[in-house]
């Protein structure tokens, strides 16, 4: 699955790992995050990531 960073800090989403620490389970793919899910290092939204190359 797809990788995505963070613009503005650099935390990375993996998507085998989700984000424990907010509710995402393992396996949960970028697209599939809720549209409120912020990142959780700097707390900015979904629309400031971008997929990892």
């Amino acid at each position: 699955m797809q990788k995505y960073e963070c613009d503005v800090c650099g935390y990375i989403y993996d998507p085998a790992v989700g984000d424990p620490d907010s509710g995402i389970e393992p396996g949960t793919s970028f697209d599939d995050l809720p549209d409120d899910w912020v990142c959780p290092e700097c707390g900015v939204g979904k629309d400031e990531f971008s997929p990892v190359e």
